[in-house]
């Protein structure tokens, strides 16, 4: 790995999922002298209990933005996995002063006025129909195939539904179009759907963009931590 001076990395991490499936992470991001700040979305992880209907995209944008505040946070890099792409870019728009730069893992990259169903069109059906189901909590997606037998039964154990108005909820960006560095990092083992694939292919061609692959399912936190932490490393370089 690349020497660099230390870091603070704030990730907004992904859906049905909370700052425990970053674990893996921690010790690597201490032993490389950064700091690693996994925050939980309300309603997710340890703050399950505190799950209601109401809560949208925006809750979860001023979760962050409330740690940013009290842990006083600055020259931040922040990281958006999967549907944390949704929340990291509201984040980044709102807290301009206090984030370096982004990157987003295999995540979804709004613009203003579109939801995380507007980007995902294949889901929208999938996603209301389980939600009509729970009345208004949407179930976790299978978790990829090459997961171990291990890291799945601590990941199933742990993730719990999210409610469907953070899917549904329209991203307002506040502040004008983002000028600062962002990556993208692509997870090439693809699930059948290809999520991704489009936000791979828009960013990899867009010169305001860095772009990169890691041979990794869709949560590298979990799967191939080592590896996700020197390419986070050499970017955040």
């Amino acid at each position: 790995m690349t020497a660099t001076s230390p870091k603070t990395f704030l990730v907004c991490h992904g859906a049905w999922s909370a700052g425990w499936a970053w674990k893996k992470m921690h010790p690597l991001m201490q032993a490389a002298g950064h700091r690693l700040v996994t925050p939980t979305y309300t309603g997710l992880g340890e703050r399950a209990h505190l799950a209601h209907p109401a809560i949208d995209l925006d809750a979860h944008i001023e979760d962050v933005l409330n740690v940013i505040k009290y842990e006083d946070l600055r020259d931040i890099v922040l990281i958006g996995h999967s549907y944390g792409g949704m929340v990291a870019t509201g984040v980044a728009d709102r807290a301009r002063d206090k984030v370096r730069q982004l990157i987003y893992i295999d995540a979804f990259v709004p613009s203003d006025g579109q939801s995380l169903l507007d980007l995902n069109q294949a889901a929208v059906l999938r996603m209301q129909e389980l939600a009509k189901a729970g009345g208004w909590r949407v179930p976790p997606n299978p978790t990829p195939s090459d997961t171990s037998p291990t890291d799945v039964e601590w990941l199933s154990t742990r993730r719990v539904d999210m409610p469907i108005k953070c899917f549904e909820a329209k991203f307002k960006l506040q502040g004008g179009a983002l000028t600062l560095p962002r990556s993208y990092i692509y997870a090439t083992r693809i699930t059948p759907a290809d999520t991704f694939g489009p936000f791979a292919k828009m960013t990899k061609s867009d010169s305001a963009w860095r772009y990169y692959e890691i041979d990794a399912s869709h949560s590298p936190n979990v799967t191939a931590p080592e590896a996700l932490m020197a390419l986070l490393q050499e970017i955040a370089a």
